[in-house]
């Protein structure tokens, strides 16, 4: 597990600095498919990972408030730490900005999923939907793969799979 979430990070920080600028995002065009636009989304495991400055010191702090390293390498400066129903993932040097992350197929131990949606399906209803994307996965792929988006505050987004897509039955 360690390896791939490694990749997802490195993926998102190459996508950051491929592209000089994030755009908005776009609200719904009125054009938008009903269907699409009702349809919910399962975005899979929530965390927030956080730029920090020293991961050593975030570290202790956060074991301080109760949270538990249970993944990551401190020595390579990232770690993803929980305390009863929250998870953070605290990253030195790989993002510019604290980002919201969701990760499809994945439960909150890191476990694959049987069913979930694919973040391809994800990608594809938030398009018809009118968002614009910061960077995207590769719809022909199957394997882990990656989208964001910015809220309209800026916040960035990052829809992060690390499993292969589901099989459908």
């Amino acid at each position: 597990m360690k390896h791939l979430i490694i990749v997802g990070a490195a993926a998102f920080v190459l996508g950051m600095q491929a592209g000089s600028s994030m755009p908005p995002t776009k609200t719904a065009q009125p054009g938008a498919e009903a269907s699409a636009a009702a349809a919910p989304l399962r975005l899979g495991n929530f965390s927030v990972s956080l730029t920090v400055k020293d991961i050593a010191a975030s570290k202790a702090f956060y074991e301080n408030l109760g949270f538990k390293p249970m993944a990551g390498n401190e020595a390579q400066k990232w770690l993803i730490m929980q305390n009863d129903t929250s998870t953070i993932g605290l990253f030195q040097g790989m993002f510019p900005k604290n980002t919201l992350t969701f990760n499809p197929g994945w439960d909150r131990a890191c476990a694959p999923l049987a069913d979930f949606d694919d973040v391809r399906e994800i990608q594809k209803a938030l398009k018809a939907r009118g968002v614009a994307f910061a960077t995207s996965a590769d719809e022909a792929s199957t394997g882990p793969a990656s989208f964001m988006v910015m809220d309209p505050d800026g916040n960035p987004i990052l829809v992060d799979q690390h499993v292969a897509k589901p099989q459908k039955k």
